[in-house]
């Protein structure tokens, strides 16, 4: 799915945006360079929101992992939610990284399997 900016006046490279549509399909932003359109400003907060969680539960990581007394249905709930996790951080990896890129290339960035 692109969304595409009303006040661009010339479309750019398109933005990965930190979340998938309702099939689990990619999302991308087409608007202007500058990074200030409301949806701009909204995955920014996502992204913002995204990296504090993961923060968060790396240090939960840390503490369960060193508690002798997890057991195996909770480790297995931390697997599910560090993956998850994990997955938003790759995102966001990916869409800042390829907004960085200047190769000229305007087409979005191939997914990989399973993203």
């Amino acid at each position: 799915m692109i969304y595409k900016s009303h006040d661009a006046a010339a479309p750019g490279r398109p933005r990965l945006l930190p979340w998938s549509n309702l099939d689990g399909n990619p999302c991308y932003l087409v608007t202007d360079d500058s990074g200030t359109s409301r949806l701009s400003r909204m995955a920014d907060d996502v992204e913002a929101v995204q990296l504090d969680m993961a923060d968060d539960l790396l240090g939960h990581a840390v503490g369960l992992l060193g508690d002798r007394k997890a057991t195996a249905p909770q480790l297995r709930f931390l697997a599910a939610r560090l993956t998850e996790s994990l997955h938003d951080v790759h995102r966001i990896a990916r869409s800042r990284g390829a907004r960085l890129s200047v190769s000229g290339d305007d087409r979005p960035p191939k997914e990989a399997p399973g993203t």
